[in-house]
């Protein structure tokens, strides 16, 4: 799991990623608003620990402008703005948790574990992963390695077929019907020119492959190496 703290407060920040760290995350430390504007909406993480009073821009703001890019990025503010109007507009600006300095490391590390646990289960509905490539079935995007994937409805639909029978081999007679909803012809590359199209998407420019031919068989995805 893959924690982002963005504070600017160096014994804090450093206190931060030491017990995390220890608690078995990874984490990456930003010291302003900017730096953690930038991590949080390029790199992949799992959840994000905000101070709200940072430099050059303020929690708030990074705030808004993760969720302006639709980003579910799970979001915990830790700050010593301890005022119930603070802790209301947190919430309301679609913060999961609001968590007021001075605090205890081991409630820190409990909210920590209850906010992943409820995105984990949030994933297991709304996601379908293999390795690094991640099907998003509610706002229709795929990524891999954090990299934006655009597919056609056509290539969706097939990659997320790919991915619920993931490591079955799939003959091109099954992915007609589920995906074209027509009846196989043998002498029609559909199937083919489709699979070549979104793996050239998916593979191609990666180093490790999914999507794997089976000659006379069909085509299958697999995410062991």
């Amino acid at each position: 799991m893959k924690i982002l703290v963005v504070e600017d407060e160096q014994k804090t920040g450093d206190f931060l990623k030491q017990g995390l760290t220890e608690a078995g995350f990874i984490v990456d430390l930003a010291r302003d608003g900017i730096d953690g504007l930038h991590l949080a909406t390029t790199e992949t993480y799992d959840l994000a620990v905000l101070d709200v009073m940072l430099p050059s821009l303020d929690g708030w703001e990074i705030l808004r402008r993760i969720r302006i890019q639709g980003l579910s990025l799970p979001v915990l503010f830790l700050t010593a703005r301890d005022g119930i109007e603070d802790r209301v507009r947190g919430l309301e600006a679609g913060a999961d948790d609001y968590l007021v300095k001075p605090f205890a490391f081991a409630e820190l590390l409990a909210r920590i574990r209850t906010l992943l646990r409820r995105q984990s289960k949030v994933r297991e509905a709304d996601f379908l992963q293999a390795a690094d490539l991640q099907l998003d079935l509610i706002k229709r995007r795929a990524t891999r390695s954090g990299r934006r994937i655009d597919l056609t409805a056509k290539e969706f639909t097939l990659l997320e077929l790919l991915l619920r029978r993931k490591g079955e081999i799939l003959p091109r007679s099954l992915i007609a019907s589920m995906v074209w909803d027509m009846n196989f012809d043998s002498d029609s590359n559909v199937i083919d020119v489709a699979i070549r199209r979104l793996r050239a998407k998916v593979d191609d420019e990666f180093d490790r492959k999914l999507i794997r031919t089976v000659r006379g068989m069909g085509y299958v995805l697999e995410d062991s190496e």
